[in-house]
């Protein structure tokens, strides 16, 4: 698979909760940083283990995966029934078919309002 196509992939097996094809498609020594909460996760079943536990009531919307060469961006949307709506943005490197690192980046929408200051020089999205 190209690497857009694995990290498509990705998002379609954690969407199918098929948690041993995401483990599929992660390099054992896979290294995924989330720097918004300051965590480094090391390795295959704890980056499974991990997704696996979180709170069920979500879903996984892919809004768009561009990539050059091993390195593929993702931005995806994770409503969750009781958790609001996610978004992250996710740096992923991926080499003969396998996800060795990532650098996600997950905010909850609207969690960050705007500063009074910028009012009259931005819109409401």
């Amino acid at each position: 698979m190209e690497p857009s196509e694995v990290i498509r992939e990705l998002w379609d097996r954690m969407q199918a909760r098929d948690w041993a094809g995401v483990g599929e498609l992660l390099s054992d020594d896979v290294v995924v940083e989330w720097p918004v909460s300051g965590e480094r996760i090391v390795g295959r079943d704890d980056y499974v283990g991990v997704n696996a536990e979180y709170p069920e009531g979500w879903s996984i919307r892919v809004l768009r995966i561009v990539a050059s060469g091993e390195e593929v961006v993702s931005e995806v949307e994770v409503p969750h029934e009781t958790l609001g709506v996610h978004r992250v943005a996710s740096f992923w490197t991926v080499r003969s078919g396998r996800v060795v690192t990532g650098r996600e980046y997950w905010c909850e929408l609207g969690s960050d309002p705007s500063p009074e200051w910028r009012a009259g020089r931005v819109e409401r999205i």
